[in-house]
């Protein structure tokens, strides 16, 4: 049936603005945040996201990306609740959720434009935030966000999207010296205490708080990577289907086929599938390839989209001596998330033949919020094996770890035998081998060994990353500020 052209309704711009005015419900009731932001703990990102929010000293749009469900919207709206904290009158304050239908087919301009006319802002003179959400529904969304930013001047614009593979592309592609990027992943083991609650524990461990916070540990592996699951009880019973179809799906599904032209789908999920139920074991092309028979280069690809979906990390190997290769033919993934693995295949038990591999990809998904996260290898030789080697960029031995889930070692050391092989190669006197439950401190063989329970490391490692990275935010703005003192 051909309809009637004057049959056909477009949208209007008051039903535009009636929109407008609904996402903003501030614009008429100073501080008034929608209800279900109002109740929701912010995460600790937050400190590190809103300096970059909030400041005008340099001319560029913050584009905040990172994988679906791990708190983005959520976020801009505590950082619009710190921005009317901070004195910014409500009317100069405007978030648009790009992905609504009302919005489809208007340029950004336009949205501005709509926008003025409904709080009386001037976006050419008078300054304003504007908050851009789920902006990859926009097509074409870099070109158009990159003119705002040359043209109004007066305008900070954040944007943020959940295809963060097509979001991390288009902005470097796009971008280049318009945009800054800023990566939100999904929770640290730090951070699902503190919205958990355990505020306490996550900043003070007692000795006799290790079962407790085992215990912690071993929910955040199996739920604990999304804020949404922390807060719901009702998604916490059935994190698998909603991790899975809300999230896994989607990615796999409609986000990395429309951008890269995946004709496949169901190649790339089986070698997703693959590598989440190998997380922290070594793999190589060669041995993916043949057993999946798909060529290595295709292979190769997938692999490059997933970590561009932010789904999986690489870590490469190097030798005895600390040396990278040149060629690397072996390697592992992890889970940028642990409790993805859960939700594919079944949550594991502290006692689970598994439960090794996901500890170790527990603690390399905390080093991977880390401002250098390619600074981690495992070693690798023809005896032996050693779990994390923190190099600096001079190949220096910063730091060497081995990952246990066991007590064992604390008393039968000599089963370390290839980290002291390790260590004695590059004359690394220290080491760490973490436990269940035990702390210790012990010299063997010359070596200095710290043990400590897996979870307080993993705890300590995502509590000083993100730390680290709030004194160099504060650093950055005093610098700032005396720089325009003078």
């Amino acid at each position: 049936m051909i309809l009637n052209e004057s049959v056909m309704k477009t949208v209007t711009k008051e039903q535009v603005i009636i929109r407008l005015k609904r996402e903003n419900p501030w614009w008429e009731e100073p501080h008034e945040m929608p209800r279900v932001f109002k109740k929701l703990t912010p995460r600790p990102y937050l400190d590190l996201f809103y300096p970059l929010a909030k400041s005008r000293k340099v001319r560029r749009a913050v584009v905040l990306m990172g994988p679906r469900r791990v708190g983005k919207t959520v976020m801009i709206h505590h950082t619009i609740e710190k921005l009317l904290r901070d004195g910014i009158k409500p009317e100069r304050i405007c978030y648009v959720s790009v992905d609504h239908p009302i919005y489809n087919g208007l340029e950004l301009e336009s949205i501005l434009d709509f926008y003025s006319e409904t709080c009386g802002v001037d976006c050419r003179e008078d300054e304003c935030y504007v908050f851009f959400d789920e902006i990859q529904y926009l097509r074409n969304w870099e070109i158009y966000l990159k003119i705002v930013v040359d043209n109004y001047d007066r305008v900070k614009c954040v944007a943020s999207g959940s295809a963060a593979a097509a979001l991390k592309l288009k902005s470097n592609e796009s971008g280049a010296g318009r945009f800054t990027d800023f990566l939100l992943p999904p929770l640290t083991f730090y951070e699902y205490l503190v919205l958990s609650g355990e505020t306490k524990l996550a900043h003070t461990v007692a000795m006799d708080e290790i079962d407790t916070l085992n215990s912690h540990f071993l929910d955040y592996l199996n739920y604990g990577g999304y804020p949404e699951i922390v807060f719901s009880d009702e998604i916490k019973f059935d994190a698998g289907r909603y991790i899975r179809n809300d999230i896994i799906d989607k990615v796999l599904l409609r986000d990395l086929p429309s951008l890269y032209g995946i004709q496949d789908v169901q190649e790339l999920n089986s070698l997703f599938t693959t590598l989440a139920y190998n997380s922290g074991h070594e793999v190589s092309l060669e041995a993916l390839s043949q057993n999946s028979g798909v060529a290595k280069n295709t292979i190769k690809r997938y692999i490059e989209y997933l970590e561009s979906a932010f789904l999986i990390r690489i870590v490469h190997r190097v030798d005895r001596d600390a040396r990278r290769f040149k060629r690397a033919s072996f390697f592992k993934v992890y889970l940028t998330n642990p409790s993805i693995r859960s939700a594919l295949f079944s949550p594991i038990t502290s006692d689970d033949e598994f439960m090794g591999a996901l500890v170790e990809t527990g603690v390399y998904a905390q080093l991977f919020h880390a401002e250098a996260p390619n600074n981690f290898y495992y070693a690798r030789w023809k005896n032996g094996e050693v779990d994390l080697v923190e190099l600096d960029y001079s190949g220096n031995i910063e730091k060497v770890v081995e990952i246990k889930w066991t007590d064992r070692y604390v008393k039968k050391t000599e089963g370390l035998k290839s980290l002291i092989d390790f260590c004695h190669a590059r004359n690394q006197n220290t080491a760490l081998v973490t436990t269940l439950r035990e702390f210790e401190m012990k010299t063997y063989q010359n070596i200095t060994l710290e043990f400590m329970p897996t979870s307080l490391y993993a705890l300590m490692l995502g509590r000083n990353i993100i730390e680290k990275r709030r004194e160099s935010v504060q650093t950055l703005r005093e610098m700032q500020k005396a720089y325009i003192s003078k």
